[in-house]
């Protein structure tokens, strides 16, 4: 019995040790600051925002998204799902503001154990 526990706790631990830390991408949802993922954000991303939909590069998605975030002031950010698959993952949140709710999808690749954001989509 305690071989088998001692193995399910090396199996979690290694797992935890291979997802990406995702809690700066929730932290500027939540305060509505897009400036904070700048070291987050790949080469390109694809963004895709209510008005808006295009490939484009870091700075560029952080201009989007502080420009979404100054019409739609958010007051949360709530992961619903999260997902890691070896060095890709995604999430899945709920993005209350002002204007109303919105769901948000994230793409990212894991590039020591940080989240490499490739894709945000706000519907």
């Amino acid at each position: 019995m305690k071989r088998i526990l001692m193995i399910m706790i090396s199996l979690f631990s290694w797992i935890c040790i291979q997802a990406a830390d995702i809690n700066s991408i929730s932290n500027a949802f939540k305060s509505g600051n897009a400036s904070t993922l700048s070291s987050s954000m790949d080469k390109e991303i694809d963004v895709a925002i209510p008005g808006s939909s295009k490939k484009c590069d870091g700075k560029e998605a952080i201009s989007l998204l502080n420009n979404f975030f100054s019409k739609n002031k958010p007051s949360n950010f709530t992961v619903v799902h999260h997902a890691d698959k070896k060095e890709n993952g995604f999430l899945v949140g709920k993005l209350p503001t002002g204007t109303g709710e919105y769901r948000v999808n994230i793409t990212y690749r894991t590039e020591n154990e940080k989240a490499i954001i490739q894709s945000i989509r706000i519907e």
